[in-house]
């Protein structure tokens, strides 16, 4: 248990951010979350940032599967230009260290093996780019000022309250549309929520996380028909997945404009997330069944709400 240590989270109402606010602040630390949205006010961020030891950086313009040139301008603006500035403030106001949320979509789209913590970074979107362009910035700002910094790399995050791809699969299994998946041999590593805060705090205090860059996910991988079946199971659903070819599936999807969505539901993306448990010690602390159970349950506590 921490006591009378500060923390200063970024995009503390967020999904990640409520969640390791909460477990902070039951973990014995004082927690400060960001009422600035990120402004450019120095004035009010040192003010902010006063005795504070660690900031942990997870305000962002989230991935979202689009070419608009608005959008590629938010990521640069909020995700390169809003990490520096973050760094920048927390170098002088003196805090000791900085955890930074990125993103596996630093190292690209998955593949044959595991991507490994010495992998180059080959993002394949402008998501990705400015989540890359974030470390260096967060790195470049943290080496000048002689603040210690850890990145963090996850893959998909899921737990109660979770939104966009995850939430739509529950969706589809919740009102039993057929989903042609049953043929797909695919292996996708993910973090469960609780696993991932519990992680950050780590981070936030072992002496042997600093510049470092470190992947984290649950114990095992899990292909796409499994995590299916697996939803329908805590919902008491019957999983209604029929074979298609995965080919064909990508053939079709080419002129609905939706090859993004099915090669991520039909690749692999795993991560070694090994040096996180050997270096660091860490463990997870919830199982993927356990964590799956709470997030199909606050599903369907909002739904029926």
């Amino acid at each position: 248990m921490v006591s009378n240590t500060i923390a200063f989270v970024t995009g503390g109402s967020g999904f990640v951010g409520s969640a390791l606010i909460s477990f902070l602040t039951a973990r014995g630390w004082q927690v400060r979350a960001d009422p600035l949205r990120l402004s450019a006010d120095p004035e009010r961020w040192q003010t902010a940032l006063r005795s504070v030891q660690c900031v942990v950086h997870l305000a962002a313009r989230v991935h979202q599967m689009s070419s608009d040139v608005a959008l590629q301008a938010a990521y640069e603006e909020i995700n390169v230009d809003g990490s520096r500035f973050v760094a920048e403030q927390a170098v002088l106001a003196g805090v000791r260290r900085i955890v930074f949320l990125s993103s596996v979509k630093v190292n690209g789209e998955g593949g044959g093996r595991p991507y490994l913590s010495t992998d180059e970074p080959s993002p394949g979107d402008a998501y990705g780019y400015s989540k890359l362009a974030a470390e260096h910035a967060i790195r470049e700002v943290c080496e000048a000022g002689s603040v210690e910094y850890v990145i963090v790399r996850p893959p998909l995050v899921y737990g109660p309250g979770v939104k966009a791809n995850f939430r739509r699969l529950m969706k589809f299994v919740d009102r039993g549309v057929p989903l042609p998946f049953r043929s797909v041999e695919n292996r996708r590593s993910l973090v469960a929520l609780s696993n991932l805060v519990s992680f950050i705090e780590t981070c936030m205090t072992h002496p042997q996380a600093t510049a470092k860059m470190w992947f984290i996910a649950d114990d095992e991988p899990i292909s796409t028909p499994e995590l299916l079946r697996r939803i329908a199971h805590h919902m008491s659903r019957r999983s209604r997945l029929y074979s298609f070819p995965p080919a064909l599936l990508r053939i079709m999807a080419r002129p609905l404009r939706l090859t993004s969505e099915i090669s991520r539901l039909c690749d692999s993306l795993i991560v070694d997330a090994s040096p996180a448990r050997i270096e660091l010690g860490w463990n997870s602390i919830s199982t993927f069944d356990d964590e799956l159970a709470r997030t199909v349950a606050a599903y369907l506590a909002e739904k029926y709400r």
